[in-house]
């Protein structure tokens, strides 16, 4: 009996400890178990959209290029025909804070799915390129924590958004934090917005905190600057 209670004992301060280590790990970095299940996801992603050797352009999309001279014009046909085929879960770009020295693959989808495999475009909202609000969402504190350090972005800084057909450049305006019920920042605005949202504080939901940003340039890359 004493060799059983000691045995439980041990057991119960070895789980002690790893809670405390799990919780200490979360409180400095992220929280580790979904982190694990985050890397497992990320590998999963269907990247077949970020470039268009996987996804050719048809004969009929290269006609219609062809004919479309101005840039703008080019780049928001391609941003249409990308939004029709995107699917939950699927990579459509890649999203870069060089301030923060990071960057991330970013899926279509705000489900939880798709959120566990880094920050997620909301698919009511526009794709890059097509003059509107573009909004993703991502994690501050699981799978990841893609967006952990979103508070740190600061007025005038850059936010850069690589799509399979052009590369933006977003500059910061402005970071508010607001109720989860305020539809209104995915609204359109006249011109071409960034919005990221995640959860604020850290370790809660009960607010989001959202980085505002307006478009600065655009860089064509693949089909947009090939029918130039």
């Amino acid at each position: 009996m004493r060799r059983l209670v000691r045995d439980i004992s041990s057991v119960l301060i070895v789980s002690g400890l790893l809670l405390m280590l799990d919780a200490g790990v979360t409180l400095v970095w992220q929280e580790p178990v979904t982190a694990a299940i985050g890397l497992i996801k990320r590998g999963e992603i269907d990247k077949r959209f970020l470039g268009y050797q996987e996804v050719p352009l048809t004969q009929l999309d290269r006609h219609a290029l062809a004919n479309l001279h101005a840039l703008s014009r080019r780049i928001a046909f391609l941003a249409r025909r990308e939004q029709r085929m995107l699917v939950a879960g699927d990579a459509i770009g890649r999203i870069e804070f060089p301030k923060l020295g990071q960057g991330f693959d970013v899926v279509q989808g705000t489900d939880g799915s798709s959120l566990e495999k880094g920050p997620g475009h909301y698919p009511a909202t526009a794709l890059p390129g097509l003059g509107q609000t573009v909004a993703i969402a991502g994690h501050r504190t699981t799978y990841l924590a893609p967006f952990r350090r979103i508070d740190e972005l600061r007025r005038g800084e850059e936010i850069i958004v690589s799509m399979p057909y052009a590369r933006f450049t977003y500059v910061v305006q402005k970071t508010e934090v607001v109720l989860p019920t305020a539809l209104w920042v995915t609204r359109n605005v006249g011109y071409e917005r960034l919005v990221l949202s995640a959860c604020h504080p850290l370790y809660s939901a009960s607010h989001r905190i959202i980085v505002f940003a307006r478009l600065l340039e655009v860089a064509p890359v693949g089909a947009a600057r090939a029918s130039a």
